[in-house]
């Protein structure tokens, strides 16, 4: 059993920093660091791709607030000043990764830089920095699970359980499942299929897609705060796509890389 310590990590008078926005830095400037490497080691100009990286950073936290805040109109509706205190929580993975594909892949077409060895180099860099963000879930006490007895069994206070389990006081922690999840992902893609699709630009970004949609489907079924389109789980459904989408393009690239 564990519990969050709090939300905040310092204090400084009216300066407040939170572990949610050192965790989000921790992870860009990891990512940023990982995607140069790479660049450099690829032979591609990293300058360039630090651009565009920047770009799609941006692009990335727009597309994971609107996405959260599409999806929750009834409660931002009711409350428009806390569309921007993302320092609260509430960024969609899934929307922050059409936003930073949109923008920096955007960005990439529009000079003529080479956009799919750019996500390729991208897809390492994402997942182990979604596995760094997560705890900033922790930290909130948001994004966990149905209630559990299991050892590792999330310890919730009050405040922040829903109505429906107001009694209970364990839940699964979906965010550490993920958080291990993405550290797998990251470790198969530099691990095992970077060598082996490196002559196929936008397989790996493709394997990313479809090993994270794989995890994120399973931990999407256990949260209490799932997105909801109607009845559907709405990061299931885009999780299943992505899947799919890996499965069906990846042997693709592959075949016509190796037809080259």
């Amino acid at each position: 059993m564990f519990r969050s310590p709090g939300a905040i990590a310092l204090q400084l008078g009216p300066l407040t920093i939170r572990w949610y926005g050192v965790l989000m830095a921790t992870a860009m400037a990891l990512g940023l660091w990982l995607a140069y490497r790479d660049a450099r080691r690829r032979g591609l100009d990293p300058e360039s791709l630090l651009k565009a990286s920047e770009l799609a950073l941006l692009g990335g936290l727009i597309g994971a607030r609107l996405y959260y805040v599409l999806f929750n109109l009834d409660y931002y509706g009711r409350f428009p000043s806390k569309i921007l205190a993302v320092w609260e929580g509430g960024l969609a993975i899934h929307g922050g990764v059409i936003g930073g594909v949109l923008v920096g892949g955007g960005y990439a077409l529009a000079r003529a830089l080479p956009m799919r060895e750019y996500l390729d180099v991208a897809a390492p860099s994402l997942a182990i920095g979604q596995a760094i963000g997560r705890w900033g879930n922790f930290f909130n006490e948001e994004a966990f699970g149905t209630p559990t007895n299991a050892p590792w069994k999330l310890y919730i206070s009050p405040l922040h359980r829903p109505l429906e389990y107001a009694q209970a006081e364990y839940f699964h922690p979906t965010f550490l499942y993920e958080s291990v999840w993405d550290l797998l992902v990251f470790a198969l893609l530099v691990g095992v299929f970077r060598p082996r699709v490196a002559r196929a630009p936008g397989a790996l970004f493709l394997i990313y897609v479809g090993l994270y949609s794989a995890g994120r489907f399973f931990t999407e079924g256990l949260r209490t705060d799932a997105l909801m389109l109607g009845p559907i789980r709405v990061a299931q459904l885009v999780s299943l796509l992505g899947v799919l989408g890996a499965l069906i393009f990846v042997p693709v690239l592959v075949k016509r890389a190796r037809a080259v």
